[in-house]
């Protein structure tokens, strides 16, 4: 009885606690609604920007209103009954055993009901599904903790990067996050690189993953999409509206799960072309050769901007572990003069991705890296990886 009791109270208490929390936090922190993302004391879905997100809404209120109208009307009779046949005013049960028409009438209305709620709702997810005739297709590679953007077909095809959350605003959470009376509305949800796509366009997006469950979810677009090891998923999206949108990952993923946000910029066709000629120009620039010779001074330098892109967030800017996490400054591999080892974790991971792979790094980038870690903090070591060492490795 009492767990019942609990479970019926279950969703409006965390309706309650939610409220609660969010209403304290904005006051703290003089928090404003986020366009393209979460509201202050947001209960309702977001506001759609595709046609599937509107239909889904529609659909989210058709819903809710049909169950309603059923609890109403099952409550008005069941209590209406109690009341008019009750037992104090000389009414006595009923002795019958069946009754075609009650048994008729109750299994044909609620088949009714399922259809007309069967028929809209199947509409809108066979159109989620048809992913066919893509203007633009883009890989999102889910992974601990960030995603990676490839643009595989259509206008951009070649691009790719990495989205990680802002350091900035990594520091801040780790410091108790914003002072207060500081306003950040897009808190934890700030990233290096956003996804940027065209408007009125139909974007595929395909989804998977390099270590665990990651799902690709931005509720503007009315899409959520698991990103999965070792399988490929896909989904689409047509934003109707130029702005920023958030979204993040919705799956479970590990410790780091909170600092994975998503964000879309939806540009109009021509800044979008400028985009494409923009980072085609720094995909250029940053065709290093694998074969080129580089200097410690040169590649430390290098591999100092690396690693506060990439392995901040998890050693620290100090190379220092926390908890599961290893420390770099002063680990014995490395320190080791054999390279290959520190090499091999980084393109393979370890410890069954709690340091997970890097292949997606340059072989520069990761020759760098290696080396800033090999020469700072107390790791004095004169050691330097190449790139060509690391081309090497991956065959």
């Amino acid at each position: 009885m009492m767990k019942s009791i609990l479970g019926k109270l279950a969703w409006p208490l965390s309706v309650l606690v939610t409220w609660f929390a969010s209403t304290v936090f904005s006051l703290a922190h003089a928090v404003n609604d986020l366009p393209g993302g979460p509201a202050v004391n947001q209960l309702n879905l977001h506001p759609p920007v595709t046609r599937i997100a509107a239909e889904q809404a529609w659909l989210h209120w058709f819903m809710l209103i049909i169950c309603t109208v059923i609890f109403l009307a099952v409550f008005a009779v069941m209590f209406y009954s109690i009341w008019k046949h009750r037992k104090s005013v000389g009414h006595k049960a009923a002795t019958f055993h069946e009754s075609v028409t009650v048994e008729v009438v109750w299994t044909v209305i609620p088949f009714i009901i399922v259809i007309l709620m069967a028929l809209p709702a199947t509409k809108v997810i066979v159109a989620m599904k048809d992913t066919t005739n893509a203007d633009l297709t883009i890989k999102a590679t889910g992974m601990q903790w960030k995603w990676g953007y490839d643009y595989i077909k259509g206008e951009g095809e070649g691009i790719g990067f990495v989205s990680t959350i802002d350091s900035g605003h990594r520091a801040m959470s780790d410091a108790g996050g914003p002072k207060a009376g500081e306003t950040v509305d897009n808190y934890l949800l700030k990233v290096d690189n956003p996804l940027v796509v065209p408007v009125d366009k139909k974007v595929r997006v395909i989804t998977t993953a390099n270590d665990v469950i990651h799902a690709f979810m931005v509720p503007s677009f009315g899409i959520k999409q698991d990103a999965i090891p070792g399988f490929v998923r896909d989904t689409w999206f047509r934003a109707e509206k130029i702005g920023d949108f958030y979204g993040q990952c919705a799956e479970l993923c590990g410790k780091e799960h909170a600092y994975m946000p998503i964000h879309v910029k939806v540009v109009s066709a021509q800044d979008y072309t400028k985009w494409v000629d923009g980072e085609m120009q720094k995909m250029a620039a940053r065709a290093d050769d694998p074969t080129k010779v580089w200097t410690v001074e040169d590649i430390v330098k290098r591999g100092e901007k690396v690693y506060a892109a990439n392995c901040v967030a998890c050693h620290q800017p100090y190379g220092k572990g926390a908890g599961p996490i290893k420390t770099i400054d002063g680990a014995a591999v490395v320190l080791d003069a054999d390279k290959s080892k520190l090499i091999a974790i980084l393109l393979n991971g370890q410890n069954n991705g709690a340091m997970p792979a890097w292949r997606q790094l340059s072989d520069t980038d990761l020759a760098a890296v290696m080396s800033f870690t090999k020469n700072n903090w107390s790791n004095k070591t004169g050691q330097l990886v190449q790139p060509a060492e690391v081309k090497q490795a991956r065959k």
